[in-house]
């Protein structure tokens, strides 16, 4: 059986956690920040696990993390 190629952007943006959940960063961070409140863009910051019906799509994409 040949080896899986890992997703490039994939493997950049999630990370699995000990119990096999995805975990991601939120969107929205990057620029125009001038209009988002500071309450907001602290909220931002903090890492979320990805919705059960992308997890599947992603851990075939990084099958080896």
């Amino acid at each position: 059986m040949p080896k899986i190629k890992t997703h490039s952007g994939a493997k950049k943006r999630f990370k699995l956690t000990k119990t096999g959940k995805v975990k991601r960063a939120h969107a929205f961070k990057s620029h125009i920040l001038n209009k988002k409140t500071t309450k907001r863009k602290r909220n931002l910051r903090k890492t979320v696990i990805a919705d059960v019906t992308n997890t599947a799509t992603v851990k075939r994409l990084i099958p080896y993390k």
